[in-house]
């Protein structure tokens, strides 16, 4: 295969590429092993220069072979160009882009829709400036009339709008306009073509700029939106749709320009929500959670409210095809496949602020009309409130009641719509609660597996008011028997329904916490029941809901007789799982919260959890560099799922730990960590280091000097906002071992107060839990080296100030003042100019329990007050909010 001037393919070659894309389109005998082997021999033939040539020839003009050889060399065409296109000889870019243009209009679609592919992917790496000729050809085609070449051109133009819509809205030397202002009128004519292909492609195009909304669509939005208001009824169910698409982004992004058509669109999308193609009407029912997320007035919808709620309420019923009813006939006791078990992710550690909840509410994932309906009726009950009851009660009622197999779909839609505004509508809910309550917990029994399933669900949703009612006898009553209910369901035999009765119960435990005490051994006995009967997917689940008891009942759990049910069976499943299967993650996350609940209890289980994690560590820190001699293939997540549980065991043991970690390798394993590349891995390690400085410090001070560099170099970076977490836990780690090294941390003191200093001055920009961090450290390096840090504060006094009064009272906030007092009795004049930010910060505290900082504080005012007796102490205070100069007035000031 030799490169010429110019170029043309000798026929061996062009019959052996033939030959091979021809058996690998073709079943074989031995699918899996062919297709491998084939794509490795293709894989050599790409080494050739002119190989890419032979594929655009055969896709352009082999008119003697099937269209299906001619589609798989465009397509593996496409998959070499995106590593290739831009290392090749122009002479053969040239070619390649030379035999695509002329089959933009070729007689079959397919031929036509990889061709349209391939530019749009040559347009991404070469730009439009890389090829004039493209625009003019697609211009021509579209301006033809020729259906083929009209279809060819949209077909790859709607291709560059939907990957790379930004090149068309870019200036092109030697033009005297912008692409999009040549193409979007013709976009425009196409809306009203009698070709439905062209209609959808021209409207698909031109919603892909919404987002950017260029000037030239800007200019023509009249157009535009009469173009829409004419597809709105188009007899093409695709078009429709797109149609709903565009009335959708343009209510989020540019609402102003629906504003004068409002009422017809509300009315539009009211028509369509009941479209007899679900994916419109799923389209269009998207447009009220976007109305509602906009923050646009509620009167526009309020009148539309009456058909709107009934409409919502008629889409949630289950259809006849939804998957969900399928799978809801699933046997509990069949294992799962392995395209069941959803991809799981562990967020690492993060200290000093409460972790965003997660979305326990979507009981399944494929997003559809039902979901999308009962999302709507959510929304709009937290925007409108009670008053939706009126036009929604009736229809729930009237299909609560309905009798008869026939109508279970019905019941099931009216308790998930009970589920929906359980947040929005509570107040007009709750003088009703007791008889909602009592009506659900015999549904929890059902014999349709979908009605247990939701029943589930919307029960957690009014978890609040059940467990406030524990204290009266009806009350608990009524806590009791939801609780058994969903004791009962963790055990029911349909996996939809363990699914959603752990999920129910886990958010049950958050809201009851201690209160689950008395029923600690009858849960324990029905999580570990469960634990025995599920299959992998629901296993998480379970791995789960006990982890989340850990956390809600905490050292209640630390009793043999409760130990006894719950750890023996998580020991044997512990010992079963090999270090590199991935089932092992959500078990260590649940032993990092038995861990924390049980304290020193936990110890007599520690020795081999912790060796296991060191163990852990070690191989995939090995993987990384030699996969072949781990025996394991890289995965981080292990890595930082044994440091939390590592930073559990820490919290949990306190300094019972030091005897496990005097006798490992953790200090080097962990400093490795704290500069791994991955953010997460460096999120974890720098919370480990934090927890082992404060039980263990003794252990890292061979060390010493590298982790608190490692730890500096996270809060002096210009991606601190990417890195943010990872910041987080190195601030409050340093700040940690400060307290506990003290004078021994002074060679970096200089650079960590360089870095904490702009973080305190930006903090509207930034996390609130770093500035928090970083206000704190400041203060403990203070403390423990005054004489370093106190020449500087007069440059950091006023933004540290403001921080510290922000700080929850806690043992960190005092020894931050602690390092206040500390640096003013180094310098008292490096506060005289921001005394009133002291003063305020001082005030912030509810109440100073340490006797002895109480006195130290009062020191440091009295202190001023003397230094400033020529008038300028009275000065300050005059300054001050009453608030302030009420709350100082305990320190006698």
């Amino acid at each position: 295969m030799a490169a010429s001037a110019s170029w043309h393919p000798q026929e061996n070659g062009f019959n052996e590429i033939c030959g091979l894309l021809e058996q690998q389109i073709s079943p074989t005998s031995n699918p899996d092993k062919s297709q491998i082997y084939l794509a490795f021999v293709l894989q050599q033939y790409s080494q050739f220069p002119d190989f890419n040539n032979y594929l655009a020839f055969i896709l352009a003009r082999a008119e003697g072979k099937s269209v299906e050889v001619r589609q798989a060399a465009g397509l593996l065409l496409k998959n070499n160009l995106r590593t290739a296109y831009k290392s090749m000889t122009p002479a053969f870019q040239q070619y390649i882009k030379s035999e695509l243009l002329p089959c933009m209009g070729a007689a079959d679609r397919h031929i036509r829709s990889t061709v349209g592919t391939i530019i749009s992917v040559i347009v991404q790496l070469g730009g439009i400036l890389g090829w004039p000729e493209l625009l003019e050809a697609l211009v021509r085609c579209l301006d033809s009339k020729d259906q083929n070449h009209m279809e060819g051109a949209m077909d790859a133009l709607s291709k560059i709008c939907e990957d790379i819509p930004q090149v068309l809205d870019s200036d092109v030397p030697g033009l005297s306009e912008r692409p999009i202002n040549v193409f979007l009128p013709r976009l425009f004519q196409f809306f009203q073509s009698p070709h439905a292909t062209l209609r959808k492609l021209a409207l698909s195009s031109v919603n892909q700029y919404i987002m950017l909304m260029p000037t030239a669509l800007y200019i023509s939005m009249d157009q535009y939106l009469q173009g829409l208001f004419v597809l709105a009824n188009d007899s093409t169910a695709e078009v429709r749709k797109l149609v709903c698409q565009a009335f959708v982004q343009l209510i989020e992004v540019r609402p102003t320009f629906l504003e004068p058509h409002l009422r017809n669109v509300i009315e539009y999308m009211l028509q369509v929500n009941k479209d007899a193609d679900e994916e419109v009407s799923l389209e269009a029912c998207e447009f009220w959670s976007a109305y509602c997320d906009a923050q646009l007035p509620p009167e526009n919808l309020r009148e539309f409210l009456p058909r709107l709620i009934p409409a919502l309420l008629s889409n949630m019923v289950y259809a006849d095809d939804d998957e969900s009813l399928l799978e809801a006939e699933e046997d509990g006791s069949l294992p799962d496949r392995e395209q069941d078990l959803k991809p799981r992710f562990h967020s690492s550690r993060l200290h000093g602020s409460d972790n965003a909840e997660d979305d326990d509410d979507d009981v399944v994932n494929i997003w559809n009309l039902r979901k999308c309906s009962a999302a709507a009726l959510d929304i709009l009950s937290n925007v409108f409130g009670d008053e939706i009851l009126p036009m929604l009660m009736p229809v729930v009622e009237a299909n609560l009641s309905a009798n008869g197999d026939e109508a279970w779909k019905e019941r099931e839609a009216a308790v998930l719509a009970l589920g929906a505004i359980a947040e929005g509508c509570i107040s007009g809910l709750y003088p009703h609660l007791p008889q909602i309550v009592t009506f659900l917990i015999p549904l929890l029994d059902d014999k349709f597996p979908l009605i247990r399933s939701i029943s589930c669900w919307t029960l957690s949703r009014f978890s609040k008011f059940i467990v406030q009612g524990i204290g009266t006898q009806k009350g608990y009553e009524q806590f009791d028997k939801v609780l058994m209910g969903l004791l009962r369901r963790l055990l029911d035999n349909n996996k939809r329904v363990q699914e959603a009765a752990c999920s129910a119960f886990a958010t049950l435990e958050e809201e009851a916490a201690e209160e689950l005490a008395p029923h600690l051994k009858n849960i324990l006995q029905h999580l570990i029941c469960a634990f025995g009967k599920y299959q992998r997917r629901n296993l998480r689940i379970v791995y789960d809901a006990i982890g989340t008891l850990a956390d809600a009942v905490g050292g209640e759990l630390n009793q043999p007789v409760y130990l006894d049910i719950l750890m023996p069976p998580l020991i044997a499943k512990w010992q079963q799982l090999s270090n590199s299967d991935k089932d092992l993650f959500p078990l260590l996350e649940c032993f990092t919260s038995i861990a924390q609940a049980l304290g020193t209890g936990f110890a007599q289980f520690a020795p081999p959890v912790y060796q296991r994690c060191i163990n852990i560590i070690q191989t995939q820190q090995m993987a990384k560099v030699e996969p072949v001699s781990a025996g394991v293939q890289y995965d981080r997540e292990f890595i930082v799922c044994c440091l939390d549980l590592l930073s559990g065991l820490a919290e949990g043991l306190g300094s019972g730990i030091e005897s496990l970690v005097s006798q490992s390798n953790l200090r080097d394993l962990l400093l490795q960590c704290c500069m791994d590349e991955a953010s997460d891995v460096r999120q974890s390690a720098f919370a480990l280091l934090g927890d082992l400085g404060r039980v263990c410090h003794v252990h890292l001070q061979p060390r010493l000097s590298e982790f608190l560099t490692a730890a500096a170099k996270q809060l002096d970076t210009p991606k601190l906002k990417e890195i943010v977490s990872v910041a987080n836990n190195a601030c409050w780690a340093i700040g940690e071992l400060a307290v506990k090294v003290r004078q021994e941390i002074s060679p970096v003191v200089m650079t960590v107060i360089s870095s904490l200093v702009p973080i305190l001055q930006h903090a509207q920009e930034l996390n609130k839990s770093l500035v928090e961090n970083s206000a704190i450290t400041l203060g403990r390096i203070a403390w423990v080296c005054p004489q370093l840090v106190s020449p500087d504060m007069e440059h950091f006094i006023q933004p540290w100030c403001t921080a510290l009064s922000m700080i929850r009272d806690d043992v960190e906030k005092e020894d931050a003042f602690r390092g206040l007092c500390a640096l003013v009795k180094s310098n008292p004049s490096g506060a005289v100019n921001s005394l009133p930010y002291m003063c305020r910060a001082i005030a912030s505290w509810h109440e100073i329990r340490s006797q002895d900082l109480h006195n130290e504080v009062c020191q440091v005012l009295h202190g001023y007050k003397q230094m400033l007796r020529n008038g300028g102490w009275d000065q300050c205070i005059s300054s001050l909010e009453p608030s302030v100069k009420d709350k100082l007035s305990k320190y006698q000031v």
